[in-house]
């Protein structure tokens, strides 16, 4: 199975069409969200083409596809709304014997790292893409962000398809690649 993976939409319905766009041309099974779909947050400035309502009309047409997990700006009310669920601190996802853990980082991160024995380690939240093997031949990836991409970085999304895993920019230009 192949996957699109990404985080920190923050109601920015123009950058989620983008990103389904890929998503629809591909040849993707699954999409992957690790949280903050509809709201900006209060440190957040109000995204260009905030569009909730739009984001769940959108999202929702596609239920039976996604993975979704919490963010640190989801809340009941964004559940109510979307049919799919998104309460979850992770998920844990096996494709071809790959434990792909998923979170969107402000409970599970780097510095608190998961008990449950994984492969692929994916997160957002910091709006700092990153994709790396560690010491113990595990994969961590950082998908960014595709509305606020910090650290001068451009929005990012990721991709999963026949064992490599990539960071791609909102035009599917591969900015790294880490085969698994």
């Amino acid at each position: 199975m192949n996957f699109l993976l990404v985080s920190d939409i923050h109601g920015c319905l123009p950058a989620l069409e983008r990103v389904l766009d890929f998503y629809e041309r591909g040849s993707y099974d699954m999409l992957f969200i690790l949280g903050d779909i509809l709201n900006y947050g209060p440190r957040n400035r109000i995204p260009e083409g905030i569009d909730p309502k739009g984001i769940v009309e959108r999202l929702n047409a596609m239920k039976d596809q996604i993975v979704a997990v919490r963010g640190n700006c989801d809340a009941e009310v964004d559940q109510m709304l979307l049919q799919f669920p998104i309460m979850a601190d992770y998920a844990l996802v096996v494709e071809g014997g790959r434990r792909f853990f998923l979170t969107h980082g402000h409970v599970y991160n780097e510095d608190n790292a998961p008990v449950m024995k994984n492969d692929v380690f994916v997160y957002g939240h910091t709006h700092l893409w990153k994709l790396e093997p560690t010491d113990d031949n595990r994969i961590v990836c950082n998908l960014g962000s595709i509305t606020f991409p910090k650290g001068g970085n451009v929005p990012t999304f990721a991709t999963y398809e026949d064992g490599v895993m990539a960071v791609r920019t909102m035009d599917g230009e591969v900015l790294k690649e880490v085969k698994l």
